[in-house]
């Protein structure tokens, strides 16, 4: 189960590149560590299903220790590693730039703190609502503050200059609401009425504080997304684009760090 602590005989080792040119992202594809990963979007896809930022659930006071106590000191021996991804999970900071490679390493980073047992895989609605919403906030500080240069966008055709996977999370979280459907993205009303409670909404409300002139223009991928009717449908069409425009994307996985926790070797069925 998702309590067991992993043996202690685990060797943590401090995770490095492997994806070093083209032909080597069939690696990655094939890697335990892209199963892994892709694994917990969707578990964290689906525990905030339905639920508002703002539900009420048991861990709240725990979620803000999590990151800020340190890893028990039966598994100190995996700080080095799983640092790595927090510290990629910041951008870069000789380029100044950041992006959907950043955001996956602090998505890494708490897929490592699952496996070691730090944080349990039933806080799936604290890890999205408390912990990574947190990290988005100072990231949209930092990206307000020092302009940063978005790292491999695809300018107009990605969903946005920074982010995707509150996108992928912040449509889960709509499915069947009662009235909010996707074309209420769209309208200014509708998000500041409703954006403290939706993730989605709060992305969509930071675009239009950050970027001016016509939304279709500027936003044209989701702009286009507020044409689908449901939120179901956004969410899958999400998460394929995410797996094609970012984890199948060589400029945004070469980056991505391999240890012992989210290992290279093929995914070994079991």
């Amino acid at each position: 189960s998702s309590e067991e602590t992993p043996p202690a005989t685990q060797n943590f080792i401090i995770p490095k590149k492997e994806i070093h040119t083209v032909p080597d992202m069939g690696k990655w594809k094939r890697s335990q560590a892209y199963a892994d990963y892709i694994g917990f979007i969707l578990t964290l896809n689906e525990g905030v299903k339905g639920k508002k930022l703002t539900f009420d659930y048991k861990v709240s006071e725990e979620a803000e220790n999590l990151v800020a106590t340190v890893v028990p000191t039966h598994l100190a021996a995996a700080v080095p590693e799983v640092a790595v991804y927090l510290k990629e999970a910041v951008g870069n900071s000789t380029r100044i730039d950041y992006g959907t490679g950043h955001e996956a390493a602090f998505a890494a980073f708490l897929c490592c703190l699952c496996k070691i047992g730090v944080l349990r895989v039933d806080d799936q609605v604290a890890i999205v609502f408390k912990v990574f919403d947190r990290y988005l906030e100072v990231m949209r500080k930092l990206q307000k503050t020092y302009r940063m240069e978005p790292a491999g966008s695809q300018g107009v055709w990605g969903l946005d200059d920074f982010q995707f996977l509150p996108f992928i999370w912040g449509s889960s979280q709509l499915i069947d609401h009662p009235h909010l459907e996707p074309r209420h993205f769209v309208d200014e009303k509708a998000v500041s009425e409703n954006h403290k409670d939706y993730m989605f909404l709060q992305c969509i409300l930071f675009i239009t504080e950050m970027k001016t002139g016509p939304f279709a223009e500027h936003s044209n991928q989701l702009w286009n997304i507020s044409a689908v009717p449901s939120w179901s449908k956004v969410n899958q069409g999400l998460i394929r684009m995410y797996k094609a425009e970012c984890l199948e994307k060589f400029p945004v996985i070469q980056h991505f760090k391999f240890g012992s926790l989210l290992p290279i070797h093929p995914v070994t069925s079991g």
